[in-house]
Order: structure tokens, then C-alpha cells, then sequence
């Protein structure tokens, strides 16, 4: 049974209710002082604490979607994505298909969702994605029409699959452009460790894996080998949330040629430095500097792109950093900048929720395409 099932968060959280339970009805014979007594007091208590710590744990693991498999929790994933059969095929094969939930099982009616592998020739990364189509795509009617595209990210560790199931980016974009509020738009929805479990923060790491160059260079040209995307410049966009956020601003400006949007949920503004990235630019400066997003605008030309920023006044830690990032923005010439700020919301999935109606909305008005 996998991390995720909810077979064994039932069972733990029955094991816990059981021990509870159990200790307040064993107790009264429990009360002795011998060795045994005391140790079976204490063997109930570690027993009842242990199954709840891992109910609460496995709850939020569902909720929040840290880590996708037991190899994931225990630092045993160390993967380089996914096997590519390079004697055939390019650069993007399909996995696998599955509807969109609540859109009924026909993909000209609700859409479809492709678990795909991505093959990066630039790069040597190969990583795997989920693809939303919309409904628009299957129209029998329209076969020679080019969608816009975005990437989603997620945070570090974060899974692919969290997009989909718990923060229902396909889902809210065929709802939306069902109501008219935005245009039927490609998802390709992927976490930005693709280098898994090292946190590269989308860096093209001297002799390590070249994160940046991955997204701004092979994953477009596999998505557009293999479906209809509009190849007209600023038609793709990036959005992420923390790490990804941070990864979707610093694309959009260090790459507008390839995007002409980037949503930053819950972003940073400068690549950390901790164990879990390790040394990202080995003495490099200009890299070290340029993937300070801050130290970018004061130092390079602004970038022809549009960026969002997302915040909360309260229950967000970026908060002055993002009104400082804005006004930094709003001093050049030629980038954009939009923003979203709550009176409220923590660094999770129910904040994230509530911006992503608008970001999708306000990125769909902002590329180029159909």
C-alpha cells in the first residue's frame, strides 16, 4: 500500500483510536508500580503517540501532497526522472491518459489529462509531467488550431500529482474557460526537481544538472513537438508556487523569449543555499548574482514580460519582500507587474486555491495565440 492510499491512512487512524482506547480502558490495571506495570504504561503511551503522529502526518501529507511514495519520505528516490527508449520515439512519450474529474469521460466534453516523460536533449534531464488538454483540443472541428501553453510547478520536495488531484489545475481551467474568463490553455504540470531529491531552485548547476536549461529550452521544444501549441512568441507562460514560484519568475525574466508570463504563488526572490541544494554555483558569481532576482532588475536590462506576485499581509514571510520586488519592477521600463495580495493566508494548498482562478485568468490574457 502506497504512502498516499487511503487504506493506510484509515488504518492509522484506527490503530490510533484503538490505543487510545485501549490505554484508557487498561489503565486502572495498569496502575502498579512494578517494572511491568510501568513498562506497559509506558509502551501504551509511545504506541498511542507514535499512531497519531502518523495519522496527523499522513493527513497532511494528503492534503499538502509533500511526498508521493515511501521511497520519497525515507530520501531512497534518487531517480534522474524516468526512462527514455531513445531507439525510437522524440523527445515526449506518452505514459498514460485519464479524464478530468468532473468532466465526464469523453475528452471533447471535459478535457484529458497525459502522463507523459520528457526527454531533454539540451539538458540530459529527463523528467515526467502531466499535460492537461482542453476540451477545445479534441474539437473534430478545429484540428488545425494551436493552443496557448503554461508550466506549473510546484514547491520543493512537492509532487507532480499534487496539481492535478489537491490544488485541481486541470479542473479550475475548464471551468473557467467554460465561463468565458479565460482561453482553453495547455497545462504542462510538473514539480522543478527534476533532479530528484537534490532542490537545484531551476539553476543550471556547473557540472551538475542544468535545471534552467531544461525548462527554457527542452521542455517547450518537446511539448511543441508533440502537441498543437501556438510556436508565436509570448505564447507560453510559467506558474508556480514557493520554490516553484521562484523558479516561474526567474524563467519569465531570465527567458521572455520563450515566456511571456510568469505567476509567482508564495515566491522568493533569491536562491537559497542549505542542505537541500547544496553548493548551486561553485564560486560562480554571475550566477549566484543572476539568480537573485532582485540583484537582476538594479543590473541587467528589464526583461519584456509580464510577472504576478502573490502575498498574504498576514500569514505570509514574504510579504516586504514581495511589496519591495513590486516596486523594483514598477521602476523599469519594459517589464509589467501584477499582483495579488491577501489579508490573510499561510504558505499552503487553501491559499494557493484562492489565487489560482485569477492567475490563470490574468496569464491567459497575457499570451499571445488563439
Amino acid at each position: 500500500m502506497g504512502l498516499t492510499s487511503r487504506t493506510v491512512l484509515l488504518l492509522a487512524v484506527l490503530s490510533a483510536v484503538l490505543l487510545f482506547v485501549g490505554t484508557v480502558w487498561h489503565w486502572p490495571r495498569l496502575a502498579g508500580r512494578g517494572w511491568r506495570t510501568v513498562s506497559a504504561r509506558v509502551a501504551l503511551l509511545l504506541a498511542t503517540q507514535l499512531a497519531v503522529f502518523a495519522s496527523v502526518g499522513l493527513v497532511a501529507n494528503q492534503a499538502f501532497g509533500f511526498y508521493a511514495s515511501w521511497a520519497d519520505l525515507f530520501g531512497q528516490e534518487t531517480e534522474q526522472g524516468v526512462v527514455v527508449d531513445h531507439a525510437g520515439g522524440g523527445p515526449l512519450r506518452v505514459l498514460d491518459t485519464r479524464r478530468v474529474e468532473g468532466g465526464g469521460g469523453r475528452p471533447e466534453f471535459g478535457g484529458q489529462i497525459q502522463k507523459v516523460a520528457v526527454n531533454g536533449r539540451t539538458s540530459g534531464i529527463a523528467s515526467p509531467a502531466f499535460v492537461y488538454l482542453p476540451p477545445e483540443y479534441f474539437d473534430p472541428h478545429d484540428r488545425a488550431r494551436t493552443f496557448p501553453a503554461a508550466v506549473v510547478l510546484t514547491g520543493y520536495p512537492g509532487t507532480a500529482e499534487a496539481l492535478v488531484d489537491k490544488l485541481d489545475y486541470p479542473r479550475t481551467a475548464r471551468g473557467l474557460a467554460e465561463d468565458g474568463r479565460m482561453r482553453p490553455m495547455i497545462l504542462v504540470m510538473m514539480r522543478p526537481t527534476v533532479a530528484p531529491p537534490r532542490d537545484t531552485e531551476c539553476v543550471d548547476i556547473p557540472g551538475g544538472p542544468q535545471t534552467e536549461s531544461f525548462f527554457a529550452k527542452d521542455l517547450p521544444a518537446a511539448v511543441a513537438a508533440h502537441y498543437r501549441v501556438n510556436r508565436a512568441p509570448g505564447s507560453w507562460g510559467v506558474i508556480g508556487d514557493s520554490t516553484g514560484g521562484y523558479c516561474a519568475l526567474k524563467l519569465a525574466m531570465h527567458h521572455p523569449e520563450v515566456y511571456g508570463a510568469g505567476a509567482g504563488l508564495s515566491a522568493y526572490y533569491k536562491a537559497p543555499t542549505d542542505p537541500t541544494t547544496g553548493d548551486l554555483f561553485h564560486g560562480d558569481e554571475t550566477l549566484r548574482n543572476e539568480a537573485d532576482l532582485r540583484w537582476f532588475l538594479k543590473h541587467r536590462p528589464a526583461p519584456d514580460t509580464s510577472l504576478l506576485v502573490t502575498s498574504s499581509k498576514v500569514g505570509e514571510s514574504n510579504y516586504k519582500d514581495t511589496l519591495k520586488f513590486i516596486e523594483l519592477v514598477k521602476a523599469t521600463d519594459r517589464t509589467r507587474i501584477s499582483s495579488i495580495v491577501l489579508e490573510s493566508g499561510g504558505h499552503n494548498f487553501n491559499t494557493w486555491r484562492r489565487e489560482i482562478p485569477p492567475t490563470l485568468e490574468w496569464i491567459s490574457g497575457r499570451l499571445s495565440g488563439r
